[in-house]
């Protein structure tokens, strides 16, 4: 006995230090996280300030705008937004009902729904340039030019296993008890997955929706070949688009320091969009998690 309390004795002070070191790792991580993402805003901000008006945000590129001259990108911002908006919707419309014949209409863990989940991861790793290549193939095929529907739809396709995934993670976190006391009321399992399912996963399908946004919003590559670029507002699905990502591009690639504080400029814009668009998600997201059984 004296043997075993001596042991647990010795062992203690270990266990602390143990859980010490743990503590601390984890609060430095954290405190990497924010100084990262504030050295990374800050670094924009700055260089951006000199170039930031409201002329930029409010008109379109002028005659000679990439010379330095007067102009804004109001095209790029209008385009970002159409693009990212038709993108995450033709990607929603394919995931939710694909996600919700999973979690419903299959055997949990089985291996055709395990096939499926591992296709979507693979997917979801493919580089976006790859997907860029792939609807310029698609656009050959069916003698597209590059146009705004071409953007969308390979946009669509880089969103698509992140959004499908993350639906299904947050389906999955659903207690089986609420499925089992729908079916017990008689409701069949598509009423159960639309009437109970979804509103309990309801906060994080919104989630996911941000996490795919913020993707298709910030990515330049998968555009590059499918979207074509405009100075002109984009009016119909079948001409060129400008999106930010790609103004960005554009600007930094100009000798002239004017410009290139513009692209600076930019990327402000574009990461106050993101900022803007989790915030109205969250708030709704809080609003109408208010369904959800705790």
């Amino acid at each position: 006995m004296d043997t075993a309390w001596e042991k647990a004795k010795f062992k203690r002070p270990k266990r602390k230090i143990i859980d010490s070191l743990f503590r601390l790792a984890a609060f430095s991580s954290a405190v990497l996280v924010v100084v990262i993402l504030t050295l990374i805003l800050m670094t924009i901000l700055i260089r951006s300030l000199p170039a930031l008006k409201l002329s930029m945000i409010i008109r379109t590129p002028g005659t000679g705008y990439y010379l330095g001259h007067e102009g804004g990108i109001l095209n790029a911002i209008v385009g970002s937004l159409e693009l990212i908006s038709g993108a995450t919707l033709i990607a929603f419309i394919i995931a939710l009902p694909g996600v919700i014949y999973l979690n419903t209409y299959l055997k949990k863990n089985s291996p055709f729904s395990e096939a499926v989940r591992f296709s979507l991861d693979v997917l979801w790793g493919i580089p976006s340039i790859v997907y860029g290549v792939f609807g310029f193939l698609l656009m050959l095929a069916w003698h597209l030019r590059a146009s705004l529907l071409a953007g969308m739809v390979t946009v669509a396709l880089v969103e698509l296993p992140i959004l499908s995934r993350a639906m299904d993670e947050t389906i999955r976190m659903v207690p089986s008890e609420i499925k089992e006391a729908a079916y017990s009321l008689g409701a069949s399992r598509w009423q159960t997955a639309i009437r109970v399912i979804l509103r309990q996963a309801f906060p994080g399908i919104i989630t996911a929706v941000l996490i795919a946004l913020g993707r298709g919003l910030g990515d330049a590559a998968s555009v590059l070949f499918t979207a074509g670029y405009t100075d002109r507002l984009t009016t119909s699905l079948f001409q060129p688009v400008a999106t930010l990502p790609l103004a960005i591009f554009f600007q930094l690639n100009s000798p002239y320091p004017e410009v290139q504080q513009r692209a600076y400029a930019s990327a402000a814009i574009l990461t106050f969009l993101i900022l803007l668009i989790s915030l109205v998600i969250r708030f709704f997201s809080r609003k109408l998690s208010r369904h959800k059984i705790k």
